[in-house]
C-alpha cells in the first residue's frame, strides 16, 4: 500500500498560470499532474497575518532623489537652479492583493516619484518651507497613506555646512473601515 502527500504549487512565470499537483508517495516516486485548464484560486495569506490581530504597515523609502530648482529669495538664488536632495518615506496598510502578486493592489511610488520630479523642476520658490510642504502634500494624497514624512536638504546653502535641511510629517487621521475619518 502507498501513502501519497500532496501539494499544490502555483506558478506565475512569464504571466502565464500554471498548477500542477505533485503526489510523492513514501518511497519518493513523483507524479505530476498539469491543471493549467483551471483557474487559480486566491493564494491564503502568510501565516503571521492570519494570526496577528492587525494588517501590517508597508513603509516605502525614496532615498537622495536629487534635482535642480530655484529655490531662495536672494537674487542669484532667483535666476540660477540649486540642487535640492529629497528624501521620502511614505506607510500605509497595504491592499490583500500585494499577497497574490497582484500589481495593480500595490501603492504606485513611480506615479507619486513622477509628480514630485516635476513639481520640483517646473517650480520656483522663495522658501524651503513651501518647497517641502508641496512635496509632503503629493507624497500624502492617497487615502491609503497613514503617515508621511519628507526631508529636503539644499546642498551648501551655508557656508561652513555640507547641508541645511527641512523635515515635514504629516499623520493621516484614523479612519474606520469605510474610510471615514473619526472625530
Amino acid at each position: 500500500m502507498c501513502v501519497w502527500q500532496g501539494a499544490l504549487k502555483y506558478s506565475n512565470e512569464k504571466r502565464t498560470s500554471e498548477m500542477t499537483y505533485v503526489l510523492e508517495n513514501i518511497s519518493n516516486e513523483a507524479v505530476t499532474r498539469n491543471y493549467s485548464h483551471v483557474e487559480p484560486e486566491v493564494v491564503e495569506l502568510p501565516t503571521f497575518l492570519r494570526l496577528s490581530s492587525s494588517a501590517p504597515e508597508a513603509v516605502i523609502d525614496i532615498r537622495d532623489l536629487r534635482l535642480r530648482t530655484f529655490i531662495g529669495f536672494n537674487p542669484e538664488e532667483r535666476t540660477k537652479r540649486q540642487d535640492v536632495v529629497i528624501n521620502i518615506r511614505i506607510a500605509y496598510f497595504p491592499q490583500r492583493g500585494i499577497y497574490n502578486d497582484r500589481v495593480e493592489s500595490a501603492m504606485d511610488y513611480k506615479r507619486i516619484t513622477k509628480k514630485v520630479i516635476s513639481h520640483v523642476e517646473k517650480g520656483r520658490f522663495l522658501l524651503l518651507e513651501k518647497l517641502v510642504a508641496d512635496v509632503l502634500a503629493i507624497c500624502s494624497e492617497q487615502p491609503a497613506i497613514t503617515h508621511s514624512r519628507v526631508t529636503i536638504d539644499k546642498p551648501h546653502a551655508l557656508r561652513f555646512a555640507e547641508s541645511v535641511s527641512l523635515t515635514m510629517e504629516h499623520h493621516a487621521k484614523p479612519s474606520n473601515r469605510n474610510g471615514e475619518s473619526q472625530s
